[in-house]
């Protein structure tokens, strides 16, 4: 089967929504209390969100193959109801009115931004990657421009606990959280790690964004169990898939298992993330935030 990123995305459409991830129309607006988990009363379902990133290459974050304009009508074509942004498409260093073209664009089409990653340095994950925490001023004026309450994080070192606090403090006035995504080679590589951290910060505008890809690459249990620990935490999911294997053509660097080598495949694909744990384990906490489809395809699979 010839695979292109339009057919991945139907797919991964569909077996999350098989999974039991609801599509509510695009005039549906999720309360401040649907979003929260852990809520009192009847949890609302998962709402569906499309990451920019699926127009990016998986070694270089800078670029992309898509428009924005292609990446809503992606999302609309499919189901999605809103856009994960990322520097790819619109971050701290584009003018104002750039950002207010896409804000009106997205507004347009119905949809939604469901997180900000404001900058390349958070998901290159170097050691530039904290320094938004130093002067998260910035990335709270793009996120309100767009219209999202959800900025994306990163830390490596125990000296950025500190900022975190600082930082979330200051987005707290803002009515804007933030959330470190379970990611290798971070404070947030190992599940223990990550509720140390979490516990730390102890503010509750600060999260995780639950990624089980990650943790099943540095050996992690990412399943039912894990989920219940973070449900107090959970502020956004992604989903992405790979394969672990000797003869991978791509590798990803770990801290707890040092190199990794690995394949790209679709979420449907047996082999990678237990996808029916990772639902199971979501629904039975009653986690109603937004799932991403998170995955890079850039120089993957052509459009």
């Amino acid at each position: 089967m010839h695979v292109t990123r339009r057919s991945f995305l139907a797919s991964a459409a569909v077996t999350i929504a098989a999974s039991g991830c609801s599509q509510p129309s695009a005039s549906s607006e999720p309360s401040a209390e649907s979003e929260q988990p852990g809520s009192t009363g009847r949890p609302a379902a998962m709402k569906l969100s499309l990451s920019v990133r699926v127009a990016e290459s998986f070694s270089d974050k800078r670029k992309s193959t898509m428009t924005i304009d292609e990446l809503i009508a992606m999302a609309n074509k499919f189901g999605y109801k809103a856009l994960c942004m990322r520097a790819s498409q619109v971050g701290t260093h584009s003018p104002p009115e750039q950002i207010a073209e896409v804000r009106q664009k997205v507004d347009a089409a119905g949809l939604r931004v469901s997180m900000v990653t404001g900058d390349f340095a958070v998901p290159s994950n170097d050691d530039t990657g904290p320094m938004l925490l130093r002067n998260i001023t910035p990335y709270l004026d793009l996120a309100e421009a767009l219209g999202s309450d959800l900025i994306r994080v990163c830390m490596k070192k125990d000296e950025d606990i500190a900022f975190a606090q600082k930082s979330a403090d200051e987005a707290r006035e803002w009515g804007i959280r933030l959330a470190h995504q379970s990611h290798c080679a971070s404070l947030f590589e190992t599940v223990e790690g990550s509720l140390r951290v979490l516990q730390q910060v102890d503010r509750p505008n600060f999260g995780i964004i639950y990624e089980p890809a990650n943790w099943l690459i540095a050996g992690e249990d990412y399943g039912r169990e894990t989920i219940r620990k973070l449900k107090p935490y959970l502020f956004n999911a992604y989903i992405q898939n790979h394969l672990l294997t000797p003869t991978g053509t791509t590798e990803v660097s770990t801290w707890k298992k040092g190199p990794v080598p690995l394949e790209h495949i679709g979420v449907w694909e047996s082999g990678g993330v237990d996808v029916r744990e990772m639902f199971e384990g979501l629904h039975e906490v009653g986690y109603s935030g937004y799932l991403t489809v998170h995955q890079a395809f850039g120089d993957v699979m052509p459009v």
